[in-house]
């Protein structure tokens, strides 16, 4: 029987969320919790991996197994099993051409940055701090060239293993509540290191290194030597992923946010 999951993690104490030999991985975590409860060994098929010390809130994955448990056995069995900074949201049954990946129609990210002279301390792996005053109008106004279907290859990690460039961005946007911005973009997919590349970018438009202009042109260039630096991964979210409703997983999400 095929199953899928939302999973919610806090991504600072783990080595990135694909298994790893050499050290503690979300999904490793993961698949040790369901195969306790499954008494059977489960391998997880993830919605898209995350890097080391990036946050998950939506995560779906999905897993087959002929083990017959309650739903509810399922969800509170696994979270027994998960360390503190992992937990099972909902597990419940799917149809068997339903893939966590490659059924999905965008997935949906926030980059949180704190802007403050004060570096954080309780905050200090849950966000990027920037103590220089930035312009989060500016932001937003230089992240609109990235909407549409572009070729991303300026915001793309060097060792990025995707087999082309082109994603179709479907929303961006920059706001400030207070000190906190919010960058929240969806996508079709992302490339590696996409979201936090971009973000470093619109961190000097923000700060006045750069024109609102510059955004377009980096993307017309297609040269990631030429973007801003890739921004720290403790302000990256994955919040949420969206797929045809005929597969009836819950469509509602939270965006997070602080306040203080």
């Amino acid at each position: 029987m095929k199953f899928a999951a939302c999973i919610e993690y806090d991504g600072s104490p783990f080595f990135g969320w694909q298994r790893l030999s050499h050290g503690p991985t979300v999904q490793g975590s993961v698949e040790t919790a369901l195969s306790t409860v499954a008494a059977e060994p489960i391998a997880v098929v993830c919605a898209g991996r995350t890097d080391s010390g990036v946050h998950g809130i939506g995560q779906i994955i999905h897993f087959e197994t002929h083990a017959q448990r309650p739903l509810r056995g399922w969800v509170f069995g696994t979270n027994a099993h998960l360390p503190n900074g992992v937990a099972v949201r909902w597990i419940q049954p799917v149809a068997d051409d339903f893939h966590a990946r490659f059924s999905a129609r965008s997935r949906r990210y926030r980059y949180i940055i704190l802007n403050r002279q004060a570096r954080p301390a309780l905050l200090q792996q849950r966000v990027c701090w920037q103590h220089g005053a930035l312009d989060a109008d500016l932001m937003h106004e230089a992240a609109q060239a990235l909407l549409g279907e572009q070729d991303f290859s300026s915001f793309r990690a060097a060792g990025c293993q995707a087999n082309h460039a082109r994603r179709e961005m479907l929303e961006i946007s920059v706001r400030r509540e207070g000190e906190f911005i919010y960058l929240d973009l969806v996508a079709n997919a992302f490339l590696h290191h996409m979201v936090r590349n971009i973000a470093g970018s619109l961190l000097m438009v923000g700060a006045g290194e750069r024109a609102v202009a510059w955004m377009a042109e980096l993307l017309a260039q297609r040269d990631r030597t030429l973007a801003g630096m890739t921004a720290p991964a403790s302000g990256l979210y994955f919040v949420h992923v969206d797929y045809p409703e005929h597969f009836g997983l819950p469509s509602d999400y939270r965006l997070p946010r602080f306040i203080f």
